[in-house]
């Protein structure tokens, strides 16, 4: 596979994850501010920022409406939500000849309804803003199905499943340690849990009220729930084991199978009061290993070789065929 295919691919699955996240995460937290009249919109605005990786900028007061046309609108902001699906759609163009027709016409439609929805949702405000969030979140549902049910299990499929992957642990992780840095009063973990559409498998899961413990626990370490980062460590290393199926005696010599492989045992063999003792650490420990394993990833799959400059070695008594040989090694 091309290098230049593969690095699409990823970035379709994290641009396609990175939409699908944040447009949950400020469809979720603005009907908390709506719903709760106690919320503290400055604390709640800092908070979505922190999730994103976005500093605050001095000067304008932090309103809830301008971090959401920064996190939502804003072309400037890569993390943005049409910033995120635009990228998909451009990455995707390039390999129309991979990926499905029907995979790239629904990429494509999601682009070209983009402008007259952003359009709606700032003219009218948050009742516009919700459907707009669901269509996102919609899109990329059916985006991920199509995907699933017309594209080969191939190194494309892997790469682009490996993209989601790291996105999903990056973005659990930081919601994860917002939720940790917010003050007790705000520390919803019911609305944690909606953020990762995790509320309801939790519920199903414990059968009982929800609790910091039980909640970080079903995010960490759960091995059935798919948003969960281990479940998403353990399929981001079962893509590169197939991308690379050849192990050593001393283990795999891929840096990023390496790094995932620490993380997750990290995680898998602790138990859940070891891990939130010191978890902010912890949880900062697993966004730099899904930024060390993308950086992997990159350097070995799509960074591409400079152009070799072919030298001919001629002996002093064969100047006269210093052409041919040239020419030789060129070929």
């Amino acid at each position: 596979m091309l290098s230049r295919i593969a690095e699409s691919l990823f970035w379709v699955g994290r641009y396609l994850e990175r939409a699908e996240d944040t447009a949950r995460i400020l469809d979720v937290q603005i009907h908390q501010l709506l719903e709760d009249a106690a919320s503290d919109e400055a604390v709640a605005s800092r908070a979505l920022l922190s999730v994103m990786g976005i500093p605050e900028t001095g000067g304008a007061a932090l309103e809830l409406g301008r971090v959401t046309a920064l996190l939502a609108f804003d072309t400037s902001q890569p993390s943005s939500i049409v910033s995120s699906i635009v990228g998909a759609r451009e990455s995707a163009r390039g390999i129309r000849e991979t990926i499905s027709s029907e995979l790239w016409e629904c990429l494509n439609a999601t682009y070209v309804a983009l402008d007259q929805r952003v359009a709606t949702a700032r003219a009218i405000g948050p009742h516009a803003f919700f459907r707009f969030a669901k269509f996102v979140k919609e899109r990329v549902a059916i985006a991920a199905g199509i995907a699933d049910a017309t594209m080969s299990r191939d190194d494309g499929w892997r790469f682009l499943v490996l993209g989601r992957s790291l996105e999903r642990v990056d973005m659990t992780a930081r919601l994860l340690g917002v939720r940790l840095s917010l003050p007790e009063s705000m520390s919803d973990w019911v609305t944690t849990l909606r953020c990762c559409s995790a509320h309801e498998a939790y519920l199903r899961t414990y059968h009982g009220t929800v609790d910091a413990a039980r909640s970080t626990e079903f995010l960490l370490l759960d091995r059935l729930f798919p948003r969960s980062a281990y479940f998403a460590l353990a399929t981001a290393e079962s893509c590169l084991s197939e991308l690379d199926p050849d192990r050593g005696r001393l283990g795999p010599e891929d840096e990023a199978r390496r790094v995932l492989g620490r993380a997750r045992a990290a995680l898998e063999y602790r138990r859940i009061g070891e891990l939130l003792d010191g978890l902010p650490t912890r949880l900062t420990s697993l966004q730099r290993s899904c930024s060390e394993a993308s950086s992997a990833v990159a350097a070995r799959y799509f960074h591409r070789e400079p152009d070799l400059e072919w030298r001919a070695e001629i002996a002093p008594d064969r100047a006269d065929l210093a052409p041919a040989a040239a020419a030789g090694r060129a070929r």
